[in-house]
C-alpha cells in the first residue's frame, strides 16, 4: 500500500512529458467573458454589473492604479463591504501587479489593527467608514476612497484618489504589464480561533490554481451562478467565471443569515450553487418555516450546497433537505492556507457512518494528504505516513497551498519543516478507503498519562445525548498527566425549562450528578469532571470553532477552587 493518499486523477508524475501551459491568472475567467453582457454580479439592492462592464472597469482601474503610483508588489489594504466596488478593486489590484491585504471584521478592531499594521500596506482603499477605521487603527499608506464623500470628509480622511477618478485616469493610460506568475498577490488572515490571526501570502499562480481546482472539483460551468454567504468566497465569482450574489447580511457574522435573505439572493442571480458557513446554515434551517412560495422556488433550483469553515453536523444537513430538495450537500475541508483539501458529499458521510472524528472525505484532484503521528506527549513528531488508522497532524501538499506566512518565520519554519508539505495544525487519521477524519486541533489534544486524547470524537458521542446540545472536551493539568474534562451545554426540552445552568452567559459550574453520569458513559474516554455552561466560546468569523483553550483555563481555575471571572472576548454558541 502506498504511504500517500491522493486523488486518482492527480497531476502526472514527474518525468512524464506534459505540454507546458501558461498558468491561470486570477482574472483569466473574467477576461474570457469580457464581451458577455449578462450579469456577473447582482447586488442585494437590485443593481447588477455585466461581465463586459466589470472586465472594462477592472482594466481601467488597474491602469489608473498604475498611473497614480501603485507599483507591482505594493500592498493595498481593502476596507470595503462585499460589493461590486470591492470585487472590481480586488481584480484591478491583481491586474496592476499589486497585493491585496484583507482582514475581515470578524477579527474585531483590535485584531484587525494588529493584522493590518503587521502587513504594512502601502495604500489603503476603502469606503469612508473604512478609511475612518484605517485612521483609528493608525494604518500607513496613501488613501483611496471608494464611493463619494464631501470635501471636508475627504480632507479629514486624507483622501488622495478615489475609484471613479482612477477609472477615468485609466481610460487614457496604458495597461500595466502582467507581473510574473509567482509574484505575491494576496495577504489574507486566519480566523484567530487558536491564537492571533496569521497573515497568509499567496502568489498569482497559487490563486489561479485554487480557482481552477474549485471549478473542476465542483463541475462549475458558465451557466452556474453562486450565492456566496461565506466570507472567503464573496469575491471569487468572477475568478470562477460564474455570476454571483452576496446576501443582504454581514458575511463576517454568518449566524445572522436567514432563509429569506438567502432565498432573495438566490432569486436575484438564479443561483444553482450556495456556499455558506455552518453557523449560517443553522440559522437558515431555523428560519426556513418563514419562507414564501417564491423564496422556496428559488432555493429548489440549488444543485450544490457547500459549507466549510468548521465541521458540519449531519443532523443539520438532514434538516436542510426539505429547503434544498435538489441540492447535493458537500462539506469541503481546508483552511486559510489551503482550500479545498478534501471533499465529501452528505451521502458519503452517511455511508461512512460514525467514527472517531468528522469524516471530511478524500483529497480533491492534485492534493496529497499524509499524517505525522503523535508522540505520547501529544507532539506531532513522527515521520509522515499515509497508513490508515494512524492519528496525528494532518499534512498536505498541492499547487494551491499558500506560499508562506507573512513575516512569521518561526511559524513558517514549523509548518513547512517537511519540504513541500504544509502542516495544518489539525489532527486526524486516514481510514482504509483513503478518507480523512478530522479529530480536532493539535493545540487541543489532551495529553493524558496513558496517551493523547483527541477531542472531536468524544464530543460527538456526548452530543448524541438528548440532554446535551453542545459539548467540548478539554485537558486540565500538566502536560503528560492531563485529565479530560467535558464542558456541556444542556438541551432545552420542549415544554420544559432548561436544567439549572449559570445565569451569567458562558460561566462554568459543576454538572448535576445525573447528567455527569450520562456524559461519562457516552464519552468513550475517561472523563474526570463534567461542567455545564449555557454557551461555548467560539470564533467570530465562523461562529463554530470552539475556543477549547479558553475553556481549559477557566475549568482549571474552577476545579482548583479559584474564582472564575468570565470575560467574553469571542462569540458564543
Amino acid at each position: 500500500m502506498s504511504d500517500t493518499f491522493s486523488a486518482p486523477d492527480a497531476p502526472a508524475a514527474a518525468g512524464r512529458a506534459t505540454p507546458a501551459e501558461p498558468p491561470a491568472r486570477p482574472w483569466s475567467a473574467l477576461t474570457a467573458r469580457s464581451d458577455d453582457d449578462s450579469p456577473a454580479i447582482v447586488e442585494t439592492g437590485g443593481g447588477s454589473v455585466s461581465w463586459a462592464r466589470l472586465s472594462r472597469r477592472v482594466a481601467d482601474i488597474a491602469a489608473g492604479l498604475a498611473a497614480s503610483g501603485v507599483r507591482p508588489g505594493n500592498r493595498v489594504a481593502l476596507l470595503l463591504e462585499p460589493s461590486a466596488d470591492l470585487t472590481a478593486a480586488v481584480y484591478a489590484t491583481w491586474r496592476a501587479g499589486a497585493v491585496i491585504v484583507v482582514a475581515d471584521k470578524g477579527l474585531g478592531l483590535r485584531g484587525m489593527r494588529r493584522a493590518l499594521r503587521g502587513a504594512a500596506p502601502d495604500h489603503v482603499l476603502g469606503s469612508a467608514a473604512g478609511l475612518a477605521a484605517a485612521r483609528a487603527m493608525g494604518l500607513p499608506g496613501t488613501r483611496i476612497l471608494a464611493g463619494r464623500a464631501t470635501a471636508p470628509v475627504r480632507r479629514a480622511l486624507a483622501v488622495e484618489h478615489d475609484l471613479a477618478s482612477l477609472e477615468a485616469l485609466g481610460r487614457s493610460s496604458p495597461a500595466p504589464p502582467e507581473c510574473p506568475p509567482d509574484a505575491d498577490c494576496a495577504v489574507v488572515f486566519t480566523s484567530g480561533a487558536t491564537g492571533p490571526a496569521k497573515g497568509v501570502v499567496y502568489t498569482q499562480r497559487q490563486v489561479g490554481a485554487q480557482l481552477e481546482l474549485v471549478r473542476a472539483a465542483y463541475r462549475l460551468a458558465p451557466d452556474d451562478s453562486l450565492v456566496a454567504a461565506f466570507a472567503p468566497f464573496s469575491i471569487l465569482g468572477p475568478g470562477l467565471g460564474i455570476a454571483s450574489s452576496v446576501p443582504d447580511v454581514d458575511v463576517t457574522a454568518p449566524g445572522t443569515l436567514t432563509a429569506g435573505k438567502l432565498a432573495d439572493a438566490a432569486a436575484a442571480v438564479d443561483a444553482t450553487v450556495v456556499f455558506a458557513a455552518p453557523a449560517a446554515l443553522r440559522r437558515v434551517a431555523a428560519t426556513a418555516g418563514e419562507l414564501t412560495g417564491e423564496q422556496r422556488t428559488a432555493l429548489r433550483r440549488i444543485r450544490l450546497l457547500m459549507s466549510a469553515g468548521a465541521p458540519v453536523p449531519p443532523p443539520l444537513l438532514r434538516a436542510l433537505r426539505e429547503t434544498f430538495p435538489a441540492a447535493e450537500p458537500h462539506t469541503p475541508y481546508g483552511m486559510t492556507e489551503a482550500l479545498p483539501v478534501t471533499d465529501v458529499s452528505f451521502d458519503e458521510v452517511e455511508a461512512a457512518g460514525p467514527g472517531n472524528g468528522v469524516c471530511v472525505g478524500r483529497p480533491v484532484p492534485g492534493v496529497e494528504v499524509r499524517i505525522s503521528p503523535l508522540s505520547p506527549l501529544g507532539a506531532a513528531d513522527g515521520a509522515l505516513t499515509g497508513s490508515p488508522g494512524v492519528t496525528g497532524e494532518i499534512c498536505v501538499r498541492a499547487p494551491h497551498v499558500k506560499d508562506r506566512y507573512d513575516a512569521l518565520w518561526a511559524t513558517e519554519r514549523a509548518a513547512g519543516r517537511d519540504p513541500g508539505w504544509h502542516r495544518t495544525g489539525d489532527v486526524g487519521h486516514l481510514d482504509g478507503d483513503g478518507r480523512l477524519w478530522v479529530e480536532g486541533r493539535l493545540a487541543h489534544v489532551v495529553t493524558a498519562a496513558d496517551g493523547p486524547v483527541t477531542p472531536v470524537g468524544p464530543e460527538q458521542r456526548i452530543e448524541g445525548l438528548a440532554a446535551v446540545s453542545a459539548a467540548a472536551v478539554i485537558g486540565v493539568g500538566p502536560v503528560g498527566v492531563q485529565v479530560a474534562v467535558a464542558v456541556v451545554v444542556p438541551s432545552t426540552a420542549a415544554g420544559k425549562r432548561r436544567p439549572p445552568v449559570p445565569a451569567r452567559r458562558g460561566r462554568l459550574t459543576v454538572a448535576p450528578p445525573g447528567l455527569a453520569d450520562e456524559v461519562r458513559r457516552s464519552a468513550g474516554v475517561d472523563v474526570a469532571a463534567v461542567l455545564v455552561t449555557d454557551a461555548l466560546p467560539v470564533d467570530i468569523r465562523h461562529q463554530s470553532k470552539v475556543d477549547r483553550a479558553a475553556l481549559a483555563r477557566r475549568a482549571s481555575r474552577l476545579l482548583s477552587g479559584t474564582p472564575v471571572r468570565w470575560a467574553a472576548r469571542r462569540g458564543t454558541a
